[in-house]
């Protein structure tokens, strides 16, 4: 690793998708391990009520940069903004700025893409296709670029089995693709979506299958490495352990089965849950910039960023620990005691759906209607259904990927940055306890607090129960002589059982 940090010093880095989840976590390594990096140039849109700088600006406040902020207050001083929009010709990068990157960058990092899986055909085509076209059309021009890294996703090619660290023939010819739907109205791409991607689940893998074969067109220009990680995580241990800052993937369910909000998933239980944490997929992002740049392969080597092969996972594994933790560390204010539970059977789900999820809901948003609130749960659970729907192809079947490259690259790091040592249970402790403390803003010091709601939930809980038999045994078994006959001689043969089994357990004795 000394020989990374080493090249990165006296570097002009460009980063797109800075403000991103791994672009974030990508700028906060490169200032705190490589300190002498000379600059780091980020492409940034202005956003609706938010201006390029404001955006920089409350990154950088981000409790991300504290370690940075403490060995360095001035590290500001080395991010220098692009204003930029991946929708638009050119990226929207000024002239001038596109005469200044032209001259000083040294290396690409393109971590900037759509991530969500029900994204039209059209705008995941522009974000993930399309600006990487033209992003690699800029770095072409750039006079000292020595490596162009490309983030891509270990699922661009789902529909496969067995992955191998090659770029596979694309679905379809990208730039036929392009032009066909230029010319198309919204609605057309929409009836069109599901056979032009085939047997992939969504447009994201679909674009991502795409911007790879792009980028691959150019490796006889540039210096060409593609990462593809699997599902990214909170951190493991840097810059501390559990820094999540989003939604996104499984964080979002881990909040929804915490909160108890979340009792039922479509899922195997035997399938690899693919989780790799976020800051060894950047270390090895930062060893691919080193790696191309220095030994400037013939061809673009392409990284499978995965754990499944080296450090095997189940998503019933996840289930278990995820729950143990927010019973141990609960979130505020939960819905429900976590409790939730993965099956793989569609019938089992649907029914635990109807009476875990829409049942409660359509209770709860009734007392609310009555005490002259607006109901909320029932739309709480429509948008959560529909999100983990978008997440059952992934977490329902397994995938073998080929990771020699992964292996040789981490061959190139330090012990401490190879993280080989990854404890899944303990990771999975510090990603729960990461989306409470930095997804939800909680304070660690309220947990007795929480704990005591978790057992207040209990005993309306227990006290509901006992109201439901009491309710029960009044209107269906206190009115009918044969309900009455049925339930003493389930009682006695009960009571038998007991009486023979103490006098075994006795003789036993």
């Amino acid at each position: 690793m000394a020989s990374v940090v080493e090249y990165y010093a006296g570097k002009n880095v460009l980063i797109t998708g800075a403000t991103g989840f791994m672009g974030k976590v990508l700028v906060e390594k490169l200032l705190r391990s490589c300190p002498e990096v000379k600059a780091l140039y980020i492409l940034v849109r202005p956003k609706a009520g938010q201006s390029m700088q404001q955006r920089v600006s409350d990154m950088m406040k981000c409790k991300l940069f504290d370690r940075v902020r403490e060995e360095n207050p001035d590290f500001h001083q080395k991010i220098i903004p692009i204003s930029s929009e991946l929708t638009q010709p050119g990226l929207a990068i000024s002239p001038e700025d596109v005469e200044k990157l032209t001259a000083c960058i040294n290396i690409v990092f393109h971590c900037a893409a759509t991530i969500r899986f029900d994204e039209p055909l059209k705008h995941a085509l522009q974000l993930n296709v399309i600006a990487t076209q033209q992003l690699l059309s800029l770095a072409q021009q750039m006079h000292h670029l020595e490596a162009f890294i490309h983030i891509s996703t270990a699922y661009a090619n789902c529909n496969r089995k067995h992955i191998d660290e090659v770029i596979y023939p694309p679905p379809v010819e990208p730039k036929k693709l392009i032009d066909s739907l230029e010319w198309m109205d919204d609605g057309i791409v929409r009836d069109i979506t599901p056979r032009l991607i085939g047997d992939r689940p969504n447009t994201y893998t679909y674009t991502k299958a795409l911007a790879e074969y792009v980028v691959q067109q150019e490796q006889d220009k540039l210096n060409i490495g593609i990462i593809r990680p699997s599902i990214v995580g909170a951190s493991w241990q840097e810059p501390f352990p559990g820094w999540i800052d989003n939604f996104n993937g499984p964080s979002g369910v881990f909040i929804a089965a915490g909160k108890g909000i979340l009792r039922t998933m479509r899922a195997n239980n035997d399938a690899v849950a693919d989780l790799i944490p976020v800051d060894v997929v950047i270390n090895l992002t930062l060893a691919a910039g080193w790696y191309t740049a220095v030994h400037r392969p013939k061809t673009a080597l392409v990284y499978n960023c995965t754990t499944g092969g080296i450090n095997p996972f189940h998503w019933g594994e996840i289930e278990h620990h995820v729950m143990s933790s927010f019973k141990r560390n609960p979130l505020e204010q939960a819905f429900r005691r976590p409790n939730a539970n993965i099956t793989s059977n569609y019938l089992i789900n649907q029914y635990w759906i109807l009476v875990s999820h829409k049942f409660p809901a359509f209770i709860y948003d009734l007392f609310l209607r009555l005490s002259g609130q607006k109901p909320q749960m029932m739309r709480i659970f429509n948008r959560l259904h529909k999100a983990i729907s978008l997440l059952e192809y992934f977490s329902s079947q397994d995938w073998e990927w080929n990771s020699e490259n992964m292996s040789m690259l981490m061959g190139q790091l330090t012990p401490e940055d190879r993280k080989v040592g990854l404890t899944m249970y303990v990771y999975i402790e510090n990603y729960c306890i990461g989306t409470k403390k930095y997804v939800l803003n909680e304070d660690m010091s309220d947990i007795p607090a929480a704990r005591q709601h978790l057992r207040k939930l209990r005993n309306i809980r227990y006290t509901f129960n006992t109201l439901l038999i009491v309710f029960i045994w009044r209107v269906f078994i206190a009115r009918s002589q044969m309900a009455r006959n049925i339930w003493y001689f389930v009682v006695s043969l009960c009571f038998k059982f007991l009486s023979y089994f103490r006098a075994s357990s006795t003789l036993t004795i």
